[in-house]
């Protein structure tokens, strides 16, 4: 466990973290990714809920975050693929981590009694 100690390094570390993730969508995405390479459709299809703006949006910042990479094929109409990159993979644990809290949290509010 992390003991913050007093030292502001941890905490800049872990917003710099949250800020990279922020918002409904990126895990959503990166977890869509994290089966292989998709173009914008398919993230959007696995992605339900999120609007083709949203997904621009957060696939850039994704991108900006080096956390997937954006290859244009030259093609006719031009094929665009996105990957999880070595560094988005880094999360898969985090994301693993998540799924598991997400159901006891699941449980625990379905359990609870009103």
């Amino acid at each position: 466990m992390l003991t913050n100690g007093g030292c502001p390094k941890t905490a800049l570390s872990i917003k710099d973290a949250l800020e990279a993730l922020e918002g409904r969508w990126k895990l959503l995405i990166l977890f869509a990714l994290s089966t292989g390479p998709l173009r914008f459709k398919q993230i959007s299809k696995q992605v339900p809920g999120i609007t083709d703006k949203t997904l621009s949006k957060e696939l850039k910042a994704l991108e900006s975050n080096k956390l997937i990479l954006r290859t244009v094929y030259d093609t006719f109409p031009p094929t665009v693929e996105y990957t999880i990159t070595t560094h988005g993979m880094s999360l898969e644990k985090v994301m693993e981590e998540l799924h598991y809290w997400g159901l006891a949290h699941r449980k625990e509010i379905m359990d609870r009694p009103s």
